[in-house]
């Protein structure tokens, strides 16, 4: 990496932050313009989206852009962050994620601390954080392997399509669904619901890195026999 830890520190608390407050943010301002609940998704989903596109493109060059644990933790299995540095990001992005969602509160003059009571359990919940996680880490490898330049605008549209066909709206992060479980607005999470959502997340993540590891890798085939042409007549 060209910077310091500590610059790809701040660059992954302050991404996960911005995205936090986006989500939260988001929510409670298409929950406040629309007693439709469809209307109020779809206004979640393309902030949420957008912003992507935009931190992944400042801020990668930085730290990567992780902004995730499971992202961070695939990279380390893959040997492309240390250990160390590993951990510490995921404690960034938990710190940044919280801060995010009191910044949300405190734009709009929502009590800063708040405990949700969204419920959000069930198995069909915890398959599609499978999916959706499995499907996230698919795309930032596959991207990864063929057009790293489009990753921001890949991740960006993965999550707006995953926003919809996913029954848990796609999380697909755990600092996200620690710091939602902070926020007792349209994009909260029950905390008690928290931990069930993150074992789907990490077990989605690490089918992806298994399938990805096998379908992305790049057979070596061997050298072809060349026949000479006059002994073959």
């Amino acid at each position: 990496m060209a910077y310091d830890l500590k610059r790809r520190l701040v660059a992954e608390a302050l991404g996960t932050a911005i995205l936090v407050a986006t989500v939260v943010g988001s929510g409670i301002m298409a929950d406040r313009l629309s007693d439709d609940v469809a209307v109020s998704l779809l206004g979640n989903t393309i902030p949420t989206g957008a912003i992507l596109v935009v931190l992944i493109t400042i801020l990668g060059p930085i730290s990567g852009a992780h902004f995730n644990p499971v992202v961070t933790m695939v990279f380390g299995l893959r040997r492309e962050i240390a250990s160390q540095a590993a951990i510490a990001y995921i404690a960034a992005q938990i710190v940044g994620g919280i801060a995010g969602s009191f910044l949300a509160h405190s734009m709009f003059e929502l009590p800063i601390l708040e405990i949700s009571t969204t419920v959000r359990t069930g198995q069909g919940q915890w398959l599609a954080e499978i999916v959706a996680t499995f499907g996230l880490v698919l795309t930032i490898l596959g991207g990864l392997r063929f057009r790293s330049d489009a990753i921001p605008w890949l991740v960006g549209l993965y999550i707006t399509a995953a926003y919809w066909f996913t029954a848990s709206t796609s999380f697909a992060n755990p600092a996200v669904a620690i710091a939602r479980a902070l926020s007792n607005t349209f994009a909260g999470i029950r905390p008690t619901d928290v931990p069930a959502f993150i074992v789907a997340e990490v077990v989605g993540a690490l089918l992806a890195t298994a399938v990805a590891g096998w379908l992305l890798m790049q057979e070596t085939s061997a050298s072809p026999i060349h026949t000479n042409p006059i002994k073959a007549k």
